[in-house]
């Protein structure tokens, strides 16, 4: 058992997908390696991935794998051997085919077992399979693990006249491969892959190695060997690091309170493109800073992968960091340079500052006609109608609630911010750089002269726009965004273009979980029915009522929100000191508290919250199981009478007879308007508190009357005293749901 190294020395890899490029590399090694028994589960994998290689670390792989004992299960006892006890013919084929001689049949018979399967007796053929040799294993290996990388891109390239294999030969890869290094401790795996033969060299840093090629004395030494000798670092994690230590010593050196933007996946490209890191502190005109930051630094991050500075407050400074791929003694020349490369850039981000701002967002409304945005929902014009239409429906649903706060008035806030809100599509700087879509509105709005809440609201009518991302900052945005999301929900439902499994191109899932955020975390006063109900009729006939399915759609949506976002505080912990309590983790929902919940498709969603809480409060209560278990039985009892009996269900004072249910409806007249008037209030955890008197008359009531009586009218009327029950008891959730 010793370590095993296999590098594969490839031209620049694409750099987005370098770490999972290296990461699928040495894993499928590995595995490929386990399952032919050459590895085991205590091996270590260490997987390696510079821009010019692949490598992986290997610990404990054996030379040649341990023999495998194979049982093989041939046929029947009856089909395999005559009456007599001899060898069929079918048997002697059998045993050919398997390898086993049989030029004496007898012998051959009596090395087979008989053995029970099933009802029958079969004849069963053992054999010592001879274990994989690293050579044979590896090969299979590299081969399956190069199959199986998850190549963004395949090219395909020519292979040198002088390799080993006849004539020219055409090779698919992600790039073309130079060399291959395979081995095992100090000794070399002879395997041959993309028409490479494996050796014991590689080669560094392109301009700072200090020998060329690397020579690797053992599997152990890759690391060390390319660090010392070939200047770089081949671990993707241990250049990470470095380049991230390098980013906070530089951003220091600047100033104090100045620190490198922290941008994850920025920083995993910038370590794919280099082998060992150099970060320098570069700078620009300040003039430059009259442009929003948002463009400078999506400009320096896109197009150069640069590192821009923030100062204490968050606002950009003049100055940038340069992750470089060499270190020379004098860095100025590599500093000049990157000055001179981004100054254009800055430059045109400033051409296109100043040129929109020439053009005010309300002259180009007109112009949205022309930009097509769904072959069977028309235009942007269009769809900026049908969003302008609905944030004014939502606003006049919200606006009695904000007149006395908002004397300006919510509905023309809104409507002016919808208008508005694509118009900056038709602008230069969106055009060049499609992320800053809102955000450059936002500061175009302010140009024009637009009120602060409007021009936030067009900038935030996107958001949220992934998981975790803030909410619009004031209701005329949370009013905008509402409409445009909706209007591409009910649009695309409408339509047809519905999300599948794997594909969600006009990302609905995202939109649906947006509604339900604001809905829920704004605390809205809003009915998912009555938002969809608006939606519906701006689209004219160009679509299909899509309520059913959107809402059903919305609510699975909202199941994955209350999993994830949603939990119930935990209970304070009596004599516990502060920092014991911040440790408290708050308890998820059950599933049967959230059917309890979402199986009466509540329609504000502000009040999904409180009523989860009220009925994990309801949960814990001894009367909880027996009138969880009274409410599931009345549902049964109810499904199974008859239709009709149950819509004309009614009660009558008159028409009861047995103590039980006379208690039980005496009962109900002093609770359920009480338990009604506090769920209309939204104090659903005193509405469910206060039914829990009912258990003791509701058992009684199960115990002493029979439901189905034989006079129509007693029946009826009973039947209609549990109809009642039934609604008054599930107003907050659907208390059966939580029955064992």
């Amino acid at each position: 058992m010793r370590n095993l190294l296999v590098e594969l020395f490839v031209e620049e890899l694409p750099p987005k997908a370098l770490k999972k490029l290296g990461e699928a590399f040495a894993g499928q090694l590995a595995d490929q390696l386990r399952a032919l028994g050459l590895a085991s589960a205590e091996s270590v994998v260490t997987p390696f991935a510079s821009p010019r290689r692949l490598a992986a670390h290997i610990t404990h792989v054996a030379a040649k794998a341990a023999d495998k004992a194979v049982q093989q299960k041939l046929m029947p006892v009856n089909v395999g051997l005559s009456a007599d006890g001899l060898a069929t013919p079918a048997l002697l084929k059998k045993l050919q085919a398997l390898g086993a001689d049989v030029s004496d049949p007898v012998f051959a018979v009596a090395a087979l077992r008989k053995a029970a399967d099933g009802k029958a007796e079969a004849l069963f053929y053992d054999s010592l399979v001879d274990g994989a040799t690293l050579e044979v294993g590896l090969q299979q290996a590299l081969d399956v693990a190069l199959a199986k990388l998850p190549i963004p891109k395949v090219m395909s390239y020519q292979l040198e006249a002088d390799c080993e294999l006849p004539g020219w030969s055409s090779v698919n890869f992600v790039r073309p491969a130079h060399g291959l290094v395979a081995l095992h401790s100090d000794t070399v795996v002879p395997v041959k892959v993309l028409g490479l033969t494996a050796g014991n060299t590689t080669l560094g840093h392109r301009f700072e190695a200090a020998k060329s090629p690397v020579v690797l004395a053992n599997a152990d030494s890759y690391a060390q060997a390319l660090r010392d000798d070939g200047a770089v670092i081949a671990s993707f994690a241990e250049r990470r690091a470095a380049i991230v230590q390098q980013l906070k010593q530089a951003a220091a050196l600047v100033g104090p309170a100045v620190s490198a933007i922290e941008d994850e996946a920025l920083l995993d490209e910038v370590t794919a493109l280099v082998e060992r890191p150099n970060v320098l502190v570069c700078a620009f005109e300040p003039q430059f800073l009259a442009v929003p930051q948002e463009c400078l630094i999506l400009t320096m991050k896109a197009n150069q992968k640069y590192f821009p500075l923030l100062d204490a407050a968050g606002k950009l400074t003049n100055q940038f960091l340069v992750v470089s791929n060499i270190s020379p003694e004098d860095a100025s020349l590599v500093i000049e340079g990157n000055e001179r490369v981004v100054r254009p850039r800055l430059a045109d981000a400033k051409f296109f500052f100043d040129q929109d701002r020439k053009k005010t967002l309300a002259s180009r409304v007109a112009s949205l006609n022309k930009v097509v945005y769904h072959n069977k929902l028309g235009t942007q014009g269009e769809r900026m109608g049908r969003v302008c239409d609905i944030a004014r429906a939502i606003a006049e649903l919200l606006e009695p609630a904000t007149q006395v706060s908002d004397p300006q008035g919510l509905i023309q806030k809104a409507d002016t911010a919808a208008r508005l809100a694509k118009t900056d599509l038709l602008t230069d700087m969106v055009g060049e750089f499609p992320e800053l879509q809102g955000i450059m509105g936002g500061y175009y709005a302010l140009n024009d002269g637009l009120s602060t809440e409007v021009a936030q609201a067009i900038e935030d009518h996107y958001k949220p726009r992934f998981a975790g991302d803030a909410l619009p900052r004031n209701l005329t945005g949370v009013v905008v965004a509402l409409a445009d999301k909706l209007e591409t929900l009910v649009g695309m439902f409408g339509v047809g273009n519905l999300p599948t499994g794997d594909k969600d191109p006009f990302a609905l899932r995202r939109h649906a979980l947006g509604v339900i955020r604001m809905l829920v975390e704004k605390d809205l006063s809003l009915r998912l029915d009555e938002l969809v109900e608006a939606a519906i009729p701006v689209f004219g006939d160009k679509i299909v009522d899509p309520s059913l399915a959107l809402t059903d759609f919305i609510f699975d949506r909202l199941r994955g929100y209350i999993d994830l976002e949603l939990a119930y505080p935990a209970p304070p912990i009596e004599g516990a000191d502060a920092s014991a309590i911040e440790k408290t983790v708050a308890a998820s929902y059950s599933t049967n508290e959230v059917d309890a919940v979402l199986a009466l498709k509540p329609q504000r969603l502000g009040d999904v919250p409180k009523r989860l809480a009220a009925v994990r409060t309801f949960a814990v209560l001894p009367e909880a199981p027996a009138l969880a278990a009274a409410n599931k039985r009345i549902s049964n009892i109810l499904k199974k009478a008859d239709a009709a009996s149950v819509a004309d269900a009614h009660v009558s004072a008159l028409l009861l007879k047995e103590p039980a249910e006379i208690a039980l409806y005496a009962v109900m007249q002093d609770i359920t308007p009480r338990a009604q008037a506090q769920c209309d209030a939204g104090d659903y955890a005193a509405s469910l508190q206060t039914l829990a008197a009912l258990r003791v008359p509701v058992d009684a009531f199960f115990e002493d009357v029979m439901v189905n009586a034989e006079a129509l009218d007693m029946r009826l009327n009973r039947l209609g005293l549990l109809k009642t029950l039934h609604l008054a008891m599930n107003q907050v959730a659907d208390l059966s749901r939580l029955a064992a």
